[in-house]
């Protein structure tokens, strides 16, 4: 798939320079978000990386991680992964995934109008006069989703007014036909991204197309980071996996963790802001961007891992809040949790507002906070942590 964006990350060892007022805790060296670690997750989130086409992204991300760890690979489908300390028999997971979701390429009328087909769980609410990126044959082509004005949608008052749904949707991109279109090196089968990236608001709040869950990329790419510049040496081997497919059913965590075979896992993904209009606190729980990450309760989440992940927020005074999942944790803690002979797993998740939208929006102290939770409970762990629950 060809990239909307070119620039390169550098690959010199992040500077300790302040940014903001967040630090990391005292027993650390190195300050949280550095400016070179904020310029690499600026670029992460401006690229394309939907579900299935996640290469651009991860040579990003492999770009940046490579400095932090002993090796990298990749398997057949794009996951990839960064270890430290490869040789060691036990195995520890930190976890998150790459792709974003999308839309393909349908169906092209003879007026020259593009259908599409979702790829992902992309919200088709949304994508009124949004403006996207078509990844064709010979580049990226920028489009336009359409829509009646609204001055022909209410002329007939007695008619109701159409609502958008994935059947009345079509991209524009200036061509007038078929052949046009074609010309352009669009075909049945490209994939699509909206343009919208990388921004900030006021109060440390930031926005940008796929935080979910480009963001989880980077806080383990973040922990690798202060494992190396604070020269911890850990009695296991670390594996930082940044899966594909997550989108459409966990299908990178499912194959990744049957290839590794770790004893320990610990995923991160986003979760939702639950103080914003039309959530319902009784159901969703009472979860808020600013206050910490959240940890999970459900049967996929190992107890006595969580209790330890507790206990590292607890001694290193770091906010953290809880919600309860049921059958499913609708993350790739479920592949990893029930993978080969049974991995113990946790989740731990950043507060998010406006899931699937191109305006995801999260807080940049829950970043941080994030990041030092994982890095400390990776300090607390060891070969002989007894995780039997008999």
């Amino acid at each position: 798939m060809a990239k909307a964006t070119t620039k390169k990350v550098s690959t010199n060892k992040a500077s300790t320079k302040k940014v903001g007022t967040n630090k990391v805790s005292n027993s650390k060296k190195n300050e949280l978000i550095n400016p070179t670690s904020y310029q690499f997750l600026k670029e992460y989130i401006n690229n394309p990386s939907p579900v299935g086409f996640e290469t651009s992204g991860q040579k990003i991300w492999l770009n940046y991680l490579t400095q932090y760890v002993d090796t990298t690979f990749t398997d057949p489908y794009g996951t990839a992964v960064g270890v430290i300390n490869p040789d060691a028999p036990f195995k520890v997971v930190i976890e998150a995934h790459a792709d974003e979701i999308s839309w393909f390429v349908n169906y092209i009328n003879d007026q020259g109008l593009i259908h599409l087909k979702r790829n992902g769980g992309v919200d088709h609410q949304i994508a009124p006069s949004m403006r996207v990126w078509i990844h064709g044959k010979k580049g990226p082509v920028k489009a336009v989703f359409g829509w009646p004005a609204i001055h022909t949608r209410m002329s007939n008052p007695e008619q109701k007014e159409p609502q958008p749904k994935v059947e009345n949707l079509t991209l524009d991109c200036g061509a007038r036909s078929k052949k046009e279109v074609e010309a352009l090196g669009i075909h049945i089968g490209a994939v699509v991204t909206y343009e919208e990236g990388f921004d900030e608001l006021a109060h440390d709040f930031i926005i940008g197309r796929a935080f979910d869950n480009r963001v989880g990329g980077f806080m383990i790419a973040e922990v690798a980071r202060m494992l190396s510049e604070n020269k911890k040496k850990l009695p296991f081997g670390l594996y930082i996996v940044n899966a594909v497919q997550e989108e459409i059913g966990l299908r990178g965590a499912e194959m990744i963790a049957r290839r590794i075979k770790p004893n320990i896992a610990i995923v991160t993904d986003v979760t939702h802001d639950t103080h914003t209009p039309m959530i319902n606190k009784a159901i969703e729980g009472d979860i808020q961007c600013g206050k910490g990450p959240s940890l999970a309760y459900a049967p996929a989440i190992h107890n006595k891992l969580l209790a330890i992940v507790e206990a590292a927020a607890k001694n290193k005074k770091i906010p953290v809040q809880f919600r309860t999942l049921s059958r499913s944790t609708g993350t790739d803690t479920d592949s990893f949790a029930y993978a080969n002979d049974g991995c113990p797993s946790v989740l731990i998740s950043i507060p998010l507002r406006y899931m699937h939208t191109t305006v995801e929006m999260i807080h940049k102290k829950d970043i941080v906070d994030t990041i030092q939770l994982m890095y400390e409970t990776l300090l607390q762990l060891s070969p002989k942590t007894n995780l039997n629950y008999l």
